[in-house]
């Protein structure tokens, strides 16, 4: 009876001992895996920073995985093997897990070659995704930041892209956009708010989210006190944004914005009719540019017949929308014209500077002696070119 019970306690005994050597070495093995673990992830990181090891489109073998934001692990892993680049989705996942990068990988575009270890694929999927890093200047048009995003790789429908700047109920979380008044005469209702700035973008980034980019920042440009200006100017965002465009393309000195705010505002609120026609050549390039023509100096006679809204020189107000995406200066400049400033009229000097003038007499004097500085600039001012920037 006693040896058998000797018997089940050395059992007892080898089977605890057994257990608590294998956990003694899984604990050592774990250990030595995790060690060697970063210390590979610490060598890899080093070769990423010194660009030692650069994975991108240009890389020989390369292959694009997009990581598209709500997928998970496994999604992630049936993509990989899709790729050909691993063959077994459920050692990732478990991987994964054991590893710590479950629920760590970034959505966006990423670059990985064949030779990698699963190791290495979790974490390159966990860094930062491929960009396009694009600079917009001031005063583009849409058409012209639709064809510059194209030309830097970006891979989007135009015809959505489209879609989505006349499509402003994807974008109610802005509050400027809700300002934006209804009128079938506009080309994009968007248009004006693809505030000009250098940004990152994902190569496949969707329609919406490179809109929202865009409006995102525009969104932080606009502070509250431009809204309360903006109402104390009794007019609405999108109004002092359509002005704003017109400056824009105007001028580019920071002074001149002011001066030309000074004169359309003069103009909007005069009770002379004919005074209400902001007589832009700004808005005339605009329609030139629309049509595939060059830009002028100043309308032709041609131009001036032009029947589209878009026209300052046959329809009074502001146009149906913004001519271009303006700058923070140009908006600041709609929003605080210069203060008790009487100028109606102005032109260009030639040298990127604005004349200004009260009277049109004063205002055709500044034509006389500032036309002939037009005729040497390049831009075709067309031979029949009588009409100036009135205001």
């Amino acid at each position: 009876m006693f040896s058998k019970k000797v018997s089940i306690a050395l059992r007892v005994l080898i089977v605890v001992a057994s257990l608590i050597v294998c956990g003694v070495i899984g604990v050592f093995l774990g250990y030595n895996y995790v060690m060697s673990q970063n210390s590979r992830f610490k060598a890899l990181e080093k070769t990423i920073e010194s660009g030692e090891l650069v994975i991108n489109q240009d890389t020989p073998g390369s292959v694009m995985i997009v990581v598209h934001s709500g997928d998970t692990t496994g999604d992630i892993a049936e993509s990989l093997k899709n790729a050909g680049l691993i063959k077994n989705t459920l050692t990732f996942s478990i991987m994964s897990k054991f590893n710590g990068f479950d629920g760590g990988y970034l959505a966006g575009t990423h670059f990985l070659t064949p030779d990698l270890t699963y190791d290495e694929m979790m974490y390159i999927l966990c860094q930062e995704p491929e960009v396009v890093r694009i600079t917009f200047p001031e005063g583009m048009t849409y058409n012209e930041v639709k064809a510059k995003l194209k030309a830097s790789g970006l891979s989007f429908s135009e015809a959505k892209l489209d879609n989505c700047m006349n499509s402003p109920d994807l974008f109610v979380n802005y509050p400027f956009v809700s300002s934006i008044a209804t009128n079938d005469n506009r080309d994009y209702i968007l248009a004006g708010y693809l505030f000009p700035d250098t940004y990152d973008f994902d190569m496949n980034a969707s329609e919406e989210e490179i809109i929202s980019t865009f409006l995102r920042n525009m969104n932080n440009k606009l502070y509250d006190e431009f809204y309360e200006r903006a109402e104390k100017l009794g007019m609405t965002m999108d109004e002092v944004i359509t002005l704003a465009s017109l400056i824009q393309m105007e001028t580019t000195d920071t002074t001149d914005m002011l001066y030309i705010s000074a004169v359309f505002h003069n103009r909007l609120n005069s009770e002379d009719p004919d005074m209400q026609f902001l007589g832009s050549c700004a808005s005339i390039n605009y329609l030139r540019e629309r049509a595939g023509m060059e830009h002028v100096w100043a309308a032709t006679e041609a131009d001036l017949l032009w029947d589209n809204p878009y026209n300052t020189y046959m329809y009074r107000g502001l146009p149906p929308g913004p001519i271009c995406n303006p700058s923070l200066d140009a908006i600041q400049a709609a929003l605080y014209p210069e203060p008790n400033c009487s100028y109606m009229y102005f032109c260009a000097k030639g040298d990127g500077r604005t004349a200004f003038a009260v009277t049109r007499e004063e205002h055709e004097a500044n034509v006389a002696k500032y036309r002939e500085n037009w005729t040497d600039n390049p831009v075709d001012t067309g031979e029949d070119a009588e009409h100036y920037d009135e205001g």
